[in-house]
């Protein structure tokens, strides 16, 4: 008789506790093979599809973000210091406005646009823009804040580190009619809130947009983009819009006399900002409204048609929101200077205002032909400028009224040349656009502002 060892008559008998576990689970995973193959056989195709589209968007946004990540471009910001030994603190350079700021700005502006277009960091440079002119015992002390375009993967030491080794090497090589003193040179890195406080808060600078050229109208041409006017403001009488203004300061405004006529009660007014009416970027009570105290509130008067609104709070300035410069008074805008006017005025005679803020491009006109016979015969006085085209179309129209006329200077700096106060209609031949001058009422203004 054959003896075996229960170890073994047992595996004969359906094997051991262990072996029969794995061949159950062998089983139960070859069943469950067959219903998911029984399932995906059921699936229709069209869910098929989209199951497998929708992994391919899956991984598609996974790879656009990393990418987006490593790749993108942010502006980074930079703060230049440096010592300008061969010339001379003029009092001037205490206002930006003045034609003696502008003059050397613009020549330290054009020094360092040299130093980055010819080098290898041409292409990340934006911009830079001179934010004061301190007094020192050796000359003046410039700061600048530059503008870049970085990688957003890109160290800030390392980028902080060309930038710098740029600035140092190329201001000793490049011909300039400006000396600095090399040992000054400073190079701050800024964060992207301290750098657009910076330039916010520098009058006239708006943000880079395509050129926009030609003779559209504001009424039924051209739509304002986002931040391109960051002056223009709306005041309301009792939450319609009434007038346009001009931002001076994060509590003035400038418009004109003619909006306010009957209603001066501050409490019905407010003041909105950004290219919508509604919805408005910010929106301010108004404080107080000063109107000149010549203007003709009674009677049908174009002189002295310029009023200052006092906000009851600050306005905060950002990129799309902040002021507009102020011309000196003694400074002269050219005939034939190229302005624009902006505003949500009627897109024809008599017509209702529009929600989004609208811009022309038109030309000033010499008081001496405006005054002709077939145009206003007479009727322009100093304190008054045209502007627009003899052959009309391009115009402001009701609901500009208050809105700002500008023009850039030399350096791209905005100025506020003029408020849009009446005309004939809209875009007559013959009758274009008059505007308060505001090089005329600038001491006026100054002395109710303070600005």
């Amino acid at each position: 008789m054959l003896r075996c060892c229960t170890v073994c008559c047992g595996a004969r008998d359906g094997g051991s506790p262990r072996e029969k576990s794995f061949l159950l689970t062998s089983q139960s995973y070859t069943e469950a093979v067959i219903q998911m193959d029984r399932g995906v056989r059921r699936l229709e195709p069209w869910k098929i599809a989209v199951i497998v589209v929708s992994v391919i968007v899956g991984l598609a946004l996974i790879i656009g973000l990393i990418t987006f990540l490593l790749c993108h471009d942010q502006d980074r910001y930079y703060d230049a210091s440096f010592l300008i030994t061969n010339v001379d603190y003029n009092p001037q350079y205490e206002r930006q406005t003045t034609d003696e700021f502008r003059n050397l700005s613009e020549d330290i502006e054009t020094m360092i646009s040299e130093v980055f277009r010819g080098s290898f960091l041409s292409k990340r440079y934006l911009r830079s823009h001179v934010v004061s002119l301190n007094p020192d015992p050796l000359g003046v002390l410039a700061s600048v804040v530059l503008v870049f375009k970085f990688p957003s993967a890109d160290s800030e030491a390392a980028t902080w580190g060309q930038v710098n080794r740029v600035l140092l090497r190329r201001l000793k090589a490049i011909s300039t009619n400006l000396n600095i003193d090399q040992s000054t040179i400073t190079l701050t890195e800024l964060n992207k809130e301290k750098g657009d406080n910076l330039l916010n808060n520098c009058c006239g600078i708006r943000r880079q947009t395509s050129s926009f050229t030609g003779v559209e109208r504001i009424t039924g041409g051209q739509h304002a983009r986002e931040a391109e006017w960051p002056w223009q403001a709306s005041i309301q009488l009792d939450g319609t819009h009434r007038c346009g203004a001009s931002i001076i300061s994060n509590t003035w405004l400038v418009t004109a006399a003619h909006c306010f006529r009957g209603v001066r009660d501050p409490r019905r007014w407010t003041a909105s900002f950004g290219i919508l009416l509604r919805p408005p970027k910010q929106k301010k009570f108004v404080r107080r409204i000063i109107v000149h105290e010549r203007y003709g509130d009674l009677v049908v008067d174009h002189e002295y048609d310029v009023a200052v609104v006092e906000l009851a709070t600050p306005i905060e300035f950002t990129s799309d929101v902040h002021s507009v410069c102020l011309p000196e008074a003694s400074h002269v805008f050219p005939d034939n200077s190229s302005c624009f006017v902006t505003g949500w005025g009627a897109l024809e005679n008599d017509g209702n205002s529009v929600n989004q803020l609208r811009q022309a491009e038109v030309r000033i006109i010499s008081t001496e032909i405006c005054n002709r016979r077939q145009v206003y015969g007479g009727a322009i006085t100093a304190g008054m400028l045209c502007a627009g085209y003899l052959e009309g179309q391009v115009d402001a129209c009701q609901g500009d009224s208050g809105g700002p006329l500008v023009h850039a200077n030399s350096r791209g700096i905005w100025y506020l040349v003029g408020i849009v106060s009446w005309g004939d209609e809209c875009g007559k031949p013959n009758k274009p656009g008059v505007y308060t001058r505001v090089t005329y009422y600038r001491n006026w203004i100054h002395s109710k502002t303070g600005i």
